[in-house]
């Protein structure tokens, strides 16, 4: 079985998202490739990403309407990604367009509160300030919808686990005990994510921007 641990090239540079996958392939299950380096490499970057034969976690965060998001994932169909995101927020149509849409084998998920917003944030646009609230409300959804799961923050999870046990859950925002928490703000460890019932848990700058990608991903691969 593979590690839960996925690892987030956040980077434009093809040779570099290349460079640190090639050194922590062995201890990590997957690599999750979003705006920054699909912008920066599109389609092209993918399938040289896939050739490390590490599952392609693609988290494009897709939110239109129903017709365009369904098209937008006919269009990646070709490059197969273990994993495929939506937002919850884009409503119950467009989840069940984007997961008809969506090759066969390919998870899609529902984003349902980004890990660098807080109560405040949800204020702010006029929402109920209660993440959990915010939280288990789209899970809800997303699982009515058809999907295969959410993503939401470590903090959020058990209770996103309680309200769809059956659901695959992604955890991003994940920190070492003794990392940096940077633009993130509601933040757990990896043990504590899985605990809370975390599928798998994506974790990037505390591996990509550490001295030695391979030991910090084996750091925290040692307390799974």
């Amino acid at each position: 079985m593979r590690s839960p641990l996925f690892v987030a090239l956040d980077t434009p540079d093809l040779e570099r998202a290349k460079t640190i996958a090639q050194r922590v392939h062995a201890h990590v299950g997957g690599i999750k490739l979003g705006l920054e380096f699909f912008m920066a490499n599109g389609a092209h970057g993918v399938h040289e990403m896939a050739k490390l034969d590490l599952p392609i976690f693609l988290d494009l965060k897709l939110h239109d309407i129903p017709n365009t998001v369904a098209k937008a994932i006919q269009a990646l169909r070709p490059l197969e990604p273990a994993i495929l995101t939506v937002h919850a927020a884009g409503g119950r149509a467009m989840m069940e367009d984007a997961k008809a849409a969506a090759p066969t084998g390919t998870r899609v998920v529902a984003v349902t509160m980004l890990t660098s917003l807080d109560s405040n944030d949800l204020q702010s646009i006029g929402l109920a300030p209660d993440p959990h609230e915010q939280v288990v409300r789209l899970t809800e959804l997303a699982r009515e919808a058809g999907l295969d799961g959410i993503v939401c923050s470590g903090a959020e999870v058990k209770a996103a686990h309680r309200t769809w046990p059956q659901g695959f859950f992604v955890v991003p925002g994940v920190r070492p005990a003794n990392g940096h928490a940077g633009d993130q703000k509601r933040v757990v460890t990896p043990r504590q994510a899985l605990d809370g019932g975390a599928s798998i848990l994506v974790v990037g700058r505390p591996i990509t921007q550490a001295s030695d990608p391979d030991v910090a991903a084996r750091e925290i691969e040692a307390t799974l």
